[in-house]
């Protein structure tokens, strides 16, 4: 039994067509889109190092737009990770200037009215108000 390593170029364009139809679904859907990332990026990289043929390895340019497109990804998730780390800071910065304030909460359908008499911090930010803890963002009116 002799086997082949190698593809033909009608296998080849059906593969490519088969992929360039699997990746327009992928990028369609949201949901896929938050799925993959860097470390999915690099499994496919390395599984088509790994698979390439020898006799016909991957062309430098190929290889340096991928690791381009890594680096990229990886930026991205920087500059995310950045950016969630600075809400979390402004939303605790917001949370101490109310405190001490006479504030009014928006509770379900009543108003409540009173003074913040503490903070708790994280990334949904917490305050007190007549012994009841409120999401910061519920508050509608800050009053001297």
């Amino acid at each position: 039994m002799d086997l082949s390593l190698s593809m033909t170029t009608t296998d080849r364009s059906r593969v490519a067509a088969q992929t360039a139809a699997f990746n327009e679904t992928l990028t369609g859907s949201p949901e896929a889109q938050e799925m993959l990332g860097r470390d999915d990026f690099l499994k496919i990289l390395l599984t088509q190092l790994q698979n390439q043929d020898p006799t016909q390895p991957m062309e430098d340019k190929e290889f340096i737009s991928q690791m381009a497109q890594f680096s990229a990804l990886e930026q991205m998730t920087n500059v995310a990770s950045g950016f969630e780390q600075m809400n979390a800071l402004l939303s605790s910065t917001q949370a101490l200037s109310v405190l001490g304030r006479t504030v009014e909460v928006t509770a379900g359908d009543q108003v409540v009215v009173g003074t913040v008499s503490a903070i708790d911090r994280g990334a949904i930010p917490q305050i007190t108000v007549n012994n009841q803890q409120y999401d910061l963002a519920n508050v509608t009116r800050i009053m001297e």
